[in-house]
C-alpha cells in the first residue's frame, strides 16, 4: 500500500485525534511472533512511535490475551491503557493496579486447579508450555519437538476442559482454557470505550481473537455510539483468512504495522 493510500484510509482518525481511539493487539501485531511467548518484545522503533501516538490521540490502548500488567511491562508505556486477558482486566493509563471483572475473577481458582491437574508428565515430555493469564490458562505447543503429538495431547486437554464446564479457545498454536463467562476482546473494548468521548475507533490485529474486536466496533458504529470503525488486519502466514477478509485495511506483518504507526504519528 502506498503512503498516500494509507494516509487516506486513516483520514477519519487523523481528522479529530482528540476524539479518536487507537487500539492494538500486541503479539503478532506490535511484537513479532516468537517460539516462546515469554521472549516476545516490542521493537524500540515501534515503541517510540507508540509514545508519539499516545500524545496525539484521545484514547490509546493495547488489547491482549496476556495479563494487563505483563502487557504494560512488555510495551513499557505508562501513558496508555491495557486490556489484559482478552478484556477481562483493565489497567487504565496512570493506574497502578488492574481491575478484573468480578464474574471472571470468581472462576480463577477453578481454572488454576484445572491447569495443575492438566500439567502432566506427558505434557512436559512433549514440551507443551503453560502460561498463566490470570483467569485464563494457555497451553502452547509452538516449537515442540513433535508438534503433531503435542497437538493431539492438547486436544485431550480441551475435551477434559469442556467436560468440566470450562470454555476453550484456539489461537495460533495455543489452546486457552477460560471460565464459562463471556471473555473476548470485543466485550472488553465496548466496556472500555463506554462513557468516553470517542467518535472514531481503529483496531489493529492479526489473530482469531481480534475478530471479536472487529465485530464490536462495527456494532458500536451501527448503534451510533461511534461514527466510524476502522478494522486493520495484519496479514501473516498463520493468521486466519477472516482477518484480511473482514478488514477495511490490510498491512503486511509487524513491518506493515510499523508503517501504519508512522502514518498515524505523522504531522
Amino acid at each position: 500500500m502506498t503512503s498516500a493510500l494509507l494516509s487516506d484510509a486513516l483520514g477519519p482518525v487523523r481528522a479529530d485525534p482528540a476524539r479518536a481511539a487507537i487500539l492494538f493487539d500486541i503479539d503478532g501485531t506490535l511484537a513479532p511472533i516468537v517460539e516462546h511467548a515469554a521472549d516476545a518484545r516490542v521493537p524500540e522503533p515501534t515503541r517510540q512511535l507508540l509514545v508519539q501516538i499516545a500524545r496525539r490521540y484521545g484514547v490509546v490502548a493495547c488489547v491482549s490475551g496476556r495479563r494487563a500488567s505483563e502487557s504494560r511491562a512488555m510495551v513499557a508505556i505508562g501513558a496508555i491503557s491495557y486490556l489484559g486477558s482478552h478484556g477481562a482486566e483493565v489497567l487504565r493509563a496512570g493506574w497502578t493496579e488492574p481491575v478484573v471483572d468480578q464474574e471472571v475473577e470468581d472462576w480463577a481458582e477453578r481454572i488454576h486447579d484445572f491447569a495443575r491437574e492438566a500439567d502432566t508428565a506427558e505434557l512436559r515430555r512433549l514440551r507443551v508450555r503453560l502460561e498463566d493469564k490470570g483467569p485464563i490458562v494457555a497451553f502452547h505447543w509452538r516449537g515442540a519437538p513433535d508438534e503433531e503429538a503435542a497437538r493431539a495431547a492438547i486436544d485431550a486437554v480441551a475435551t477434559k476442559a469442556e467436560a468440566a464446564g470450562l470454555r476453550t479457545h484456539w489461537g495460533r498454536k495455543v489452546l486457552e482454557v477460560r471460565p464459562p463467562v463471556r471473555i473476548d476482546k470485543g466485550a472488553g473494548i465496548a466496556s472500555f470505550l463506554s462513557g468516553t468521548d470517542v467518535d472514531v475507533a481503529l483496531y489493529v490485529g492479526d489473530d482469531r481473537t481480534d475478530l471479536d474486536a472487529f465485530h464490536a466496533l462495527v456494532q458500536m458504529a451501527d448503534e451510533g455510539k461511534i461514527s466510524k470503525a476502522i478494522r486493520v488486519g495484519v496479514r501473516s502466514d498463520e493468521g486466519p483468512s477472516e482477518i484480511t477478509a473482514e478488514a477495511d485495511l490490510v498491512v503486511d506483518g509487524t513491518a506493515g504495522v510499523t508503517e501504519l504507526l508512522a502514518a498515524l504519528a505523522a504531522d
